[in-house]
């Protein structure tokens, strides 16, 4: 339900409109819910740079580890000069494992936190003063249209960190279109896929006992208090995640710890006591299932790597 109300007038980013746009059309569905794309401000990227050190996230080391030990095999694959694309920019081990493999000619890094990907590409700039740097601040789950000047001829993409799970697999598949459009023949996508496993592994790396996740969770509440003209209160809300099998998904929930009535800018939504703000999905696939979806998309699978575990898997894709 929502209620009109009188509004200050405040000058918005085009950053702030996507939240508030996003915002207002996820409070108003039923069930609510928001993208996992605003978890992204600067604060937000900090918590999730911690969260990778958590114990029970194993994603992020277990994907290092893979690249560390794949990254002559990729950079063969790669060829000599290639431009890397990293979807999500950051100043992590692994995008400096594939600088330092590569050798590549050109970086591009592509982020929606204008903030954060200035700061990452900064450092990258400084700390690789032989690599040609560029950024841009996009949005890469929508239609995207890469810079010529930073892709070179075969253009090497790398989104890790499993973040395609984040997509549900109509969506996944949109955005692996999206890429297989923006790209040039021949190109290479080197992506992260975290792979079905134990429901207690799964839900410790969601639930850490620090809390930091649960943080992170709630700081899309804090980016809506702070950001827009909203009474919006975190300490109302507390972070749930659990693993749906049937979906072969984590689900991350933000649940209402009573019964409350939230403002953003003139209009009102009703929260019942423990309902739930879906905030987050990351899909696990296997093997074969994340080779067909990306096969239907264009995109023809030229080698894999897994950890001794099956925690985690690295596919390096062609573009056809």
């Amino acid at each position: 339900m929502a209620l009109a109300l009188r509004s200050n007038d405040r000058s918005l980013s085009p950053e702030q409109e996507a939240l508030r746009d996003e915002a207002l059309r996820g409070f108003a569905a039923w069930p609510k819910t928001m993208s996992p794309k605003f978890f992204y401000d600067h604060r937000g990227s900090q918590l999730f740079e911690l969260i990778c050190q958590q114990p029970e996230y194993y994603p992020t080391r277990t994907e290092e580890t893979i690249l560390r030990l794949a990254a002559q095999d990729i950079a063969a694959l790669a060829g000599r000069n290639a431009s890397l694309v990293e979807l999500g920019s950051g100043a992590s081990r692994k995008i400096r494992l594939l600088l330092e493999a590569l050798r590549p000619a050109r970086y591009l890094g592509i982020d929606i936190s204008r903030e954060f990907l200035q700061a990452s590409t900064r450092r990258l700039a400084a700390d690789y003063r032989w690599l040609d740097v560029h950024a841009l601040c996009a949005d890469f789950s929508r239609p995207l249209k890469l810079p010529g000047d930073a892709l070179g001829q075969r253009p090497l993409a790398f989104f890790p960190g499993s973040s395609i799970g984040n997509f549900d697999p109509d969506e996944a598949r949109a955005f692996l279109r999206n890429l297989h459009q923006a790209l040039p023949a021949g190109s290479g996508l080197l992506i992260g896929v975290d792979l079905v496993k134990d429901r207690q592994v799964l839900e410790r790396a969601y639930n850490d006992h620090a809390g930091v996740t649960a943080l992170f969770n709630l700081n899309l509440v804090e980016r809506i208090r702070n950001e827009l003209d909203s009474d919006i209160d975190p300490r109302s809300f507390q972070h749930r995640a659990f693993y749906n099998e049937a979906e072969s998904r984590i689900e991350m929930h933000l649940i209402s710890r009573q019964a409350q009535q939230v403002r953003i800018e003139d209009r009102v939504f009703d929260f019942a006591a423990g309902e739930t703000l879906h905030t987050e999905n990351s899909y696990k696939y296997t093997p074969s299932g994340f080779r067909d979806l990306a096969g239907s998309c264009g995109f023809a699978s030229a080698a894999m790597w897994r950890d001794p575990a099956q925690l985690f898997s690295v596919h390096f894709l062609r573009r056809e």
